[in-house]
């Protein structure tokens, strides 16, 4: 199954999510492989699609839930990068440390997805470089964003344990 995540970014998380218990099975793991395998079986007819005539646009997203995994309260860090409207590389990992807030689990993604991007846009402009052999490439269009920290106004956060109960054995 992990192959298939390969050409298939709709996979991508429920693959790696049901791959966490590979280590000690249970019937509802089975189960959600056996769903995984009907949506493939639905779905055989799409896929990755560059369309002729688009320009060399790329671009990155960046996604996390905070504190989503209800057992140890980790996030998950999610990117997908886009050339000419078409996916060419996605990823999608629990992340290592709790986060005490939804903006530093968006910051872990956004890190990881930063590392990746920095990749592919070195590898792009290889790529034209050597298409365009009488000269360096052009820059690949993209539209920076700056980086803030996003604004916070306090009557609207509202806290949430990330903590074990008490009592609980770590």
């Amino acid at each position: 199954m992990h192959l298939m995540t390969a050409t298939r970014p709709d996979i991508a998380y429920a693959v790696g999510y049901v791959s966490r218990f590979m280590e000690n099975p249970q019937e509802e793991h089975w189960v959600a492989v056996k769903r995984i395998f009907r949506y493939l079986q639905g779905t055989k007819t799409h896929g990755i699609y560059f369309k002729p005539g688009n320009k060399i646009d790329f671009r990155g997203y960046s996604d996390a839930d905070w504190a989503g995994d209800l057992a140890d309260r980790k996030s998950t860090s999610g990117y997908t990068f886009m050339l000419m409207s078409a996916p060419v590389s996605w990823g999608s990992k629990k992340q290592s440390s709790v986060s005490l807030s939804t903006s530093e689990a968006e910051y872990i993604a956004l890190s990881l997805a930063i590392q990746e991007g920095k990749w592919i846009h070195r590898l792009l402009c290889e790529i034209l470089a050597a298409a365009n052999e009488t000269g360096p490439p052009e820059p690949v269009q993209s539209e920076p964003t700056p980086i803030t920290p996003p604004r916070i106004t306090p009557p609207r956060i509202t806290p949430l344990s990330i903590t074990p109960p008490v009592g609980t054995r770590l």
